[in-house]
């Protein structure tokens, strides 16, 4: 069975519970928002717009001069879902969709946010590199500084590509076009504009994009650099719910822990329950951690019409 016989009749994975692609939309969105409600309290109230920028706008932005950055570390994280144009924010947010859709479809819910945040990360480290190393960009740094998720998404492009490089999108267009096709159009159109006052951005976003190649490449290799996020995060989680940790003691167990046989003995007929709950495992796990069983029964059940 092919990564993609198992998913055609699932529904959209932006509709399903603890999903990553959309928490980072509602993450996106939701600074998009309250940059815009305070920018339109500033033009309501007769304020210059320079003094929006310089007073909200800069402790969201990455600066590319380190000494302002030193006095507002956090913009390292907040600078990738900043966004005030409603343009930028509609692009940012289509092609996280497009790629990332499909990395979580492949890889299941544990890998785009560490994905994500890695590019962001690196990107900012390359930006803050460029913009300081080369003195075409240097005498500039104090009024430069960066915003938007181009750097993560182009982690999360680069990295479903090199997951799944052939895989199609628009199959009506003369069945389809590679993944591999639209990235290097999206990675083209930065390396066009590397040679330019906004080189350090361009190069941020190529580097974000070389951190999903390694990230996935590790991955691959049996080495998950996303690992420790999602533990922190689950034992963050954890602590604020301890029901959470007690409900995912299995049932049988929970209710037959005096017993010395199991209370139920599984019967390998193809039901849509069962199959819902394997597909559900691949959403949250991926395919490649199907047990022999899981994947026989996921073979015979797209056999067979429930």
């Amino acid at each position: 069975m092919g990564i993609r016989d198992y998913n055609n009749n699932r529904i959209p994975l932006l509709g399903q519970e603890n999903n990553a692609l959309t928490w980072l939309i509602i993450i996106n969105a939701s600074v998009f928002i309250l940059l815009n409600f305070i920018k339109i309290i500033y033009f309501f109230s007769d304020l210059p717009i320079d003094l929006f920028q310089h007073q909200i706008l800069g402790w969201f932005d990455l600066p590319a001069s380190f000494e302002k950055l030193s006095s507002r570390p956090w913009v390292v994280v907040s600078y990738m879902f900043t966004h005030l144009g409603v343009w930028e924010l509609i692009s940012s947010l289509l092609w996280l969709w497009s790629f990332g859709y499909i990395l979580q479809d492949l890889t299941g819910n544990n890998k785009l946010i560490p994905v994500y945040l890695y590019g962001g990360f690196f990107g900012a480290l390359f930006y803050l590199i460029i913009n300081n190393v080369f003195p075409v960009l240097a005498q500039h740094v104090n009024l430069m500084q960066m915003s938007g998720a181009g750097s993560a998404v182009m982690a999360v492009a680069v990295a479903t590509t090199t997951l799944a490089p052939d895989y199609r999108i628009f199959p009506m267009i003369n069945g389809g076009i590679p993944l591999w096709v639209l990235t290097l159009i999206f990675v083209a159109i930065d390396y066009a504009t590397i040679a330019s006052v906004s080189g350090g951005v361009a190069v941020a976003h190529l580097a974000g994009g070389a951190t999903g190649f390694l990230f996935i490449k590790q991955v691959q290799k049996g080495n998950d650099l996303g690992a420790w996020m999602v533990k922190l995060v689950s034992w963050v989680d954890n602590l604020f719910n301890p029901e959470k940790e007690y409900n995912k003691i299995p049932k049988n167990q929970r209710l037959f822990y005096k017993s010395t046989q199991p209370p139920f003995k599984k019967i390998p007929n193809i039901t849509q329950q069962r199959l819902d709950e394997i597909l559900d495992k691949i959403n949250q796990t991926g395919y490649h951690m199907l047990t022999d069983e899981e994947k026989a029964f996921l073979k015979k059940a797209s056999k067979e019409e429930l």
